[in-house]
């Protein structure tokens, strides 16, 4: 399938954000503002959103739906009030209130932060990013392989109405049922596209062994791009230590058996991607709107 490099960079920018967050708390770093700030800088550091302040809370009003605040569907908090909401938000997060299962924790939490809308843009997909850190910080998740971004666009209109209903008359349980549905049937998606992506890895690699000579250093480039699915003929010098031809080949040689595609069209600074891989990733990760 064909991806267009916005959405290659998108995905790939959603998998780094994740692994920055989840390192991050491996390593004792606490779930808080400072941490979604990070994330959010990985987040938007190029591609769709890289002018809307990556890494920032806004300064100015949002809204969402409409033209303008006063036809908006919603309007977060403004610029004025937003410390108060984050720091409630933050309280939220490092309370450790044992009658309250991780789930629903983090089935409130994505309501309060999709609420506040503290971005300019990415609001949604951190905010989806949220639910998997909670999830991995309580120890229900070992890796954070649960993306509820797919169950949520196929029930987008539900989604947003669920959100505004709890806004507006505190409907939490309707909203909860509905999150607790997404939280079961991805994790069968998630099971699904593990299977799908060793399935994918292994065939590859029968196709690369039937490079010959060339295999070696296609197997080591294949091995890497399951790690970084968008490289450039210098990343790829620099991670495996091998020349600028050898690398160059490598390359053209994966993209000739229809494993890697070349991104720009251009001569000079190509950009790779594992296209399969990151459509796989994409089948659970695709954006709703911010």
């Amino acid at each position: 399938p064909t991806v267009e490099l916005d959405d290659v960079t998108e995905v790939s920018n959603y998998v780094a954000a994740t692994l920055h967050g989840v390192s991050r708390m491996r390593g004792g770093f606490p779930l808080s503002l400072r941490l979604i700030r990070e994330m959010h800088a990985i987040l938007l550091k190029s591609g769709r959103g890289a002018a809307k302040q990556p890494g920032e809370f806004r300064r100015s009003q949002n809204w969402i739906g409409g033209t303008r605040p006063g036809n908006a569907l919603f309007v977060p908090p403004p610029p004025n009030r937003l410390d108060e909401c984050l720091d409630a938000l933050e309280r939220f997060l490092h309370s450790e209130d044992a009658a309250l299962p991780p789930l629903i924790r983090a089935g409130l939490a994505h309501v309060h932060f999709e609420t506040i809308h503290p971005f300019l843009d990415g609001n949604g997909r951190l905010g989806r990013l949220l639910i998997t850190l909670i999830l991995c910080e309580a120890g229900v998740l070992r890796e954070p392989i649960l993306y509820l971004s797919l169950f949520l666009k196929s029930r987008r209109d539900d989604y947003y109405r669920l959100l505004q209903e709890v806004r507006q008359a505190g409907t939490w349980e309707t909203w909860m049922e509905f999150f607790l549905t997404g939280v079961a049937e991805t994790a069968e998606q998630a099971g699904a596209t593990a299977r799908d992506l060793i399935a994918m890895f292994d065939a590859h690699r029968q196709q690369i062994a039937g490079l010959g000579r060339a295999a070696s250093s296609a197997l080591r480039l294949h091995e890497l791009m399951q790690a970084s699915p968008i490289v450039t003929i210098q990343t790829v010098c620099e991670k495996l230590s091998i020349s600028f031809p050898t690398a160059s080949t490598a390359l053209e040689n994966l993209v000739k058996i229809g494993v890697v595609r070349e991104t720009t069209g251009r001569q000079r600074g190509r950009i790779y991607a594992y296209s399969d891989y990151l459509a796989l990733l994409d089948r659970g990760t695709d954006p709703l709107p911010p």
